[in-house]
């Protein structure tokens, strides 16, 4: 470890009596340190810790207006439970009352007036290594954690192709589906955490077709009455396959399969939802769906004309699907969704 670690950490100096104020300001000058801030007004803490963001607090506890624990308590919404930042008490109040609610509140260490200037550097430099440290260990979570989300996607994508080769050899239709429920989603302004979830479950809507027959998933012409509700056991099939997901992404698509077919009338299945008790990314996706396979060739039909299908998608509108959803699928360019 070198002689003077960190010394571009930001540190934020409080104490009402200038005179500290100056002394603490030597002593980490002597260390090194080059980014220092200080006031002597507590009422002025809050700001400065937003504009500067410290690396650490040096805080007085007895001051007037405000005390320390004020101070810390103002401070504490801003402060994520995940992270680590050190807030170094130096009071002239030696009482053990102080030091335990000091220590069971935002601050970190406590050092007693009048302090060894040595002390109050190697104190600094410790609690330095430690949010170092912490904010590594934190790095590496968040990379992990984004490197395991993509891991999920890529699962989930792979296994959304292997559902729709059954009946597309192409495998184009989830990702058409995908793609025009995030622009839906977008067009009805939701926020972009939930469109992105949208495009990564979208395609999982139609997973439960590996429990459906070949002779009936491929049947060329009209199903009978039978293989209808065998059909449509799909629905439930995919829901079930993604119940208790652990993320947002495999929750999300358990709703979307699971209520893709359900109607806005309440004349759908597999539970007969109507209105807003279907989930809105099963609204959205309905009528991704339906435009889709309208719009491409099936093997008990022809594609329908873009025009067309528009039409059939504005004429369902309040009885199959949202009107919300419909009328933000008014607004998209069909040409970029085939």
């Amino acid at each position: 470890m070198p002689k003077f670690p960190f010394l571009d950490a930001k540190i934020l100096v409080v104490d009402d009596e200038p005179a500290n104020v100056l002394l603490l300001e030597r002593i980490l000058k002597k260390a090194g340190y080059i980014n220092v801030r200080s006031t002597n007004d507590p009422c002025e803490v809050f700001d400065l810790f937003v504009e500067a963001e410290p690396d650490l607090i040096l805080l007085d506890l007895m001051m007037p207006r405000m005390s320390g624990f004020d101070v810390m308590d103002q401070l504490s919404p801003l402060i994520p439970e995940e992270s680590f930042l050190p807030i170094l008490i130096l009071t002239a109040d030696v009482t053990a009352d102080a030091k335990r609610k000091a220590l069971s509140s935002e601050a970190t260490d406590y050092i007693q007036k009048p302090f060894d200037h040595t002390e109050v550097v190697l104190r600094i430099r410790n609690l330095l290594a430690t949010r170092k440290l912490h904010s590594t260990l934190e790095d590496r979570v968040r990379e992990r954690t984004a490197q395991l989300a993509q891991a999920q996607v890529e699962m989930l994508d792979r296994l959304a192709q292997a559902a729709e080769l059954r009946d597309d050899d192409t495998g184009q239709h989830t990702q058409r589906v995908a793609r025009t429920s995030a622009r839906l989603a977008e067009a009805l302004c939701l926020p972009p955490h939930q469109v992105t979830l949208i495009r990564q479950a979208a395609p999982l809507h139609d997973v439960g077709k590996i429990a459906v027959s070949d002779l009936i998933l491929l049947k060329q012409g009209k199903l009978t009455c039978e293989e209808f509700i065998t059909m449509q056991s799909h629905a439930a099939a995919g829901a079930a396959l993604l119940a208790d997901g652990q993320s947002e992404a495999v929750a999300m698509a358990e709703r979307i399969a699971g209520s893709h077919h359900e109607r806005w009338d309440g004349k759908g299945y597999p539970n007969g939802l109507a209105g807003e008790d279907i989930p809105l990314e099963g609204r959205i996706v309905a009528v991704a769906d339906v435009f889709d396979a309208l719009t491409h060739q099936r093997p008990y039909k022809a594609a329908w004309p873009i025009n067309d299908a528009v039409t059939e998608i504005k004429r369902h509108s309040g009885l199959q699907f949202d009107p919300k959803v419909v009328e933000a699928f008014m607004t998209l360019d069909y040409e970029e969704l085939v």
